[in-house]
């Protein structure tokens, strides 16, 4: 493998990461406001099916009467919050270094996989419906997706280092 393949795999390689890393920190910025954004969707919920308007309404009023009564809950959803951004962290080192630190990308794979068990254990206690479940699972899919790549890309690399 010539130098300027490895640029390329390598510049492939930071491109997703950085994707990745971003949508972590999003993903994590965005449950610090849970309560707005969730009157927010209320607001203009009649776009979705009237299963997902009712759900939504549930959610938004538990939370909103939590907020009010027990605002000292959702210091659990701030730690979510941190929890992605320390993740997100976490995905600096195959940024600098793929090959070295491929163990993180193993560590990130496991992690979305990890999301469905989650999901269908627990939401069906917690009285989470079925179709939110699997909303739930999309971040692990979209998660996986990118990282499988990296994956792949980085164990070329190794190859021919």
């Amino acid at each position: 493998m010539n130098t300027l393949t490895k640029q390329k795999i390598t510049k492939e390689i930071r491109t997703l990461l950085i994707v990745f890393i971003v949508l972590l920190i999003l993903s994590g910025i965005t449950a610090f406001p849970i309560e707005t954004e969730l009157a927010a969707l209320v607001h203009i919920k009649s776009f979705l099916p009237l299963t997902m308007q009712s759900w939504l309404t549930t959610i938004y009023e538990a939370v909103a009467i939590t907020n009010k009564t027990y605002p000292y809950l959702s210091y659990g959803t701030d730690w979510l919050a941190f929890a992605h951004l320390v993740i997100a962290v976490a995905f600096i080192g195959p940024l600098k270094d793929p090959v070295k630190n491929i163990w993180v990308i193993e560590f990130g794979m496991i992690t979305c996989l990890m999301v469905f068990p989650l999901a269908f254990i627990c939401g069906p206690i917690r009285g989470i419906p079925f179709f939110w479940q699997l909303i739930d699972c999309s971040f692990g899919v979209f998660g996986l997706i990118p990282l499988y790549i990296c994956h792949k890309k980085i164990r070329l690399l190794e190859k021919y280092a």
